[in-house]
């Protein structure tokens, strides 16, 4: 089993109440920005991705945002090519670059080919298609949306792969002359994971090439449905799909007692939490994805990724906002009242180690994931406090899960490589989920 620690590195001082008076953390204005603060952060994010390796965390997992302080990752190549020099161990997880909107294949080919070298090997590279949002901030269409990200990834894998020099006309690309002399270290090039919210044209994109999936806090009901889907796309390209193909990212925030975490875990929900990510004219753009996918994000309860839950589709069909009166102290008790439900539905786990552990144990019997990302806490809570959070689950929580997870027999992708096990024509595949949790768990109830 491969333990992830991920933080979105916010923004942690872009006042609350402007948050909400904007109904999302996207479109707030920079005038809020202050450089001697930020300067700190990203240093201090630095540093916490080295203390994430000192304590045993397998991955420091990165992503990438633009224009909006829930996430400050602004070039994460930057980030992976500094932690590719200063840490020694750790695998560099990158979920990922959003090919449709940086428009240069070739030196996105160069730059991860370059952070591979430095890092000896240690770069998984991930690709998305960039939130809704990262399309009006970088002004692509999302009707070519997929077109996009098909033919950039097609590309890369080519650069890395095809002596050069060659000559590239594609239908969105236009290259002279390609051969690059940065190529990575691994052969023939980095692993790649490829994160998401539950759209089943990523899911099988991925099933058809055997690439991991990895759900970010999606709701374990559809996401159990997204794995057999997966499962299934596996089975008609001859192989088995199992734990080495999934992984889960979660809301994890751990303190010495359940009372203490409970507390500082409201900073999950600062501002709106991830549901306020974007607002939805944002997050969703004309073109930008199918409807079967809109129809799946839509049962997605409270506590859902970068702006899409159930409550804020139907406000945006409505015309109805979750700020409107603009009654701030309602609107937080709300917001409380979310967090709740959020971990209700394991959308978030906060606690003491051992309250931490079980729910883990859960999510693990019912996904058989090989892949478990710790998803830091937003909102202003202390450097101090992150730390313990961290030390706590390293130390207590993770130790027990590795166990489970020999237990549950969880290979990960780079102990059985993803799609090597092979399915004979005619023989119905394994399981890939164990949905026994589901009845007691009472999900969205």
């Amino acid at each position: 089993m491969i333990i992830g620690y991920f933080t979105e590195r916010p923004y942690r001082w872009v006042p609350e109440e402007e948050v909400l008076k904007n109904e999302a953390f996207f479109a707030v204005s920079n005038k809020y920005f202050d450089r001697e603060k930020a300067a700190d952060d990203y240093n201090y994010f630095l540093d916490e991705y080295c203390y994430a390796e000192d304590l045993g965390f397998d991955a420091l997992m990165l992503n990438e945002h633009h224009g909006n302080p829930f996430c400050m990752g602004s070039v994460m190549n930057v980030e992976a090519a500094i932690l590719a020099r200063i840490t020694k161990r750790a695998k560099i997880v990158l979920i990922g670059n959003p090919l449709p909107v940086l428009k240069h294949p070739l030196r996105m080919a160069e730059e991860l080919a370059e952070i591979d070298l430095i890092s000896r090997g240690r770069l998984v590279t991930g690709w998305v298609r960039g939130a809704g949002s990262e399309q009006f901030f970088n002004n692509a269409n999302p009707a070519y949306n997929r077109e996009y990200f098909n033919e950039a990834h097609d590309f890369i894998i080519q650069a890395w792969t095809r002596p050069g020099p060659w000559r590239y006309e594609g239908k969105h690309f236009h290259y002279r002359h390609v051969n690059p002399w940065a190529l990575p270290y691994q052969k023939p090039h980095p692993q790649m994971w490829i994160p998401g919210v539950l759209s089943p044209e990523t899911a099988q994109w991925c099933a058809e090439r055997g690439y991991p999936y990895m759900g970010l806090v999606t709701a374990l009901g559809p996401t159990c449905d997204m794995w057999d889907f997966y499962a299934d796309v596996a089975a008609k390209h001859g192989y088995q799909a199992g734990p080495e193909n999934f992984g889960y990212l979660m809301s994890v925030f751990v303190a010495d007692t359940d009372e203490k975490a409970q507390e500082l875990g409201k900073g999950f929900m600062f501002g709106g939490g991830p549901g306020a990510f974007s607002r939805p004219e944002h997050t969703l753009p004309p073109g930008y994805n199918s409807r079967d996918a809109i129809r799946r994000l839509a049962r997605m309860p409270s506590g859902g990724w970068v702006g899409v839950s159930s409550e804020r589709l139907k406000q945006a069909q409505e015309g109805k906002s979750p700020t409107d009166g603009k009654d701030y102290a309602e609107v937080r008790r709300k917001l409380m009242a979310a967090y709740d439900k959020a971990q209700k539905d394991y959308l978030m786990i906060v606690g003491s180690p051992k309250t931490v552990i079980e729910r883990v144990k859960t999510i693990m019997r019912l996904l058989r994931v090989s892949i478990l990302t710790v998803f830091q806490v937003q909102g202003t809570v202390s450097n101090e406090d992150r730390r313990n959070s961290m030390r706590l689950f390293a130390q207590e929580v993770a130790p027990a899960i590795r166990e489970y997870a020999k237990e549950l027999d969880l290979p990960d992708p780079f102990q059985r490589f993803p799609g090597s096990v092979k399915l004979q024509t005619g023989v119905a595949r394994l399981p890939v989920v164990d949905r026994t949790p589901l009845a007691s768990l009472r999900l969205g109830a």
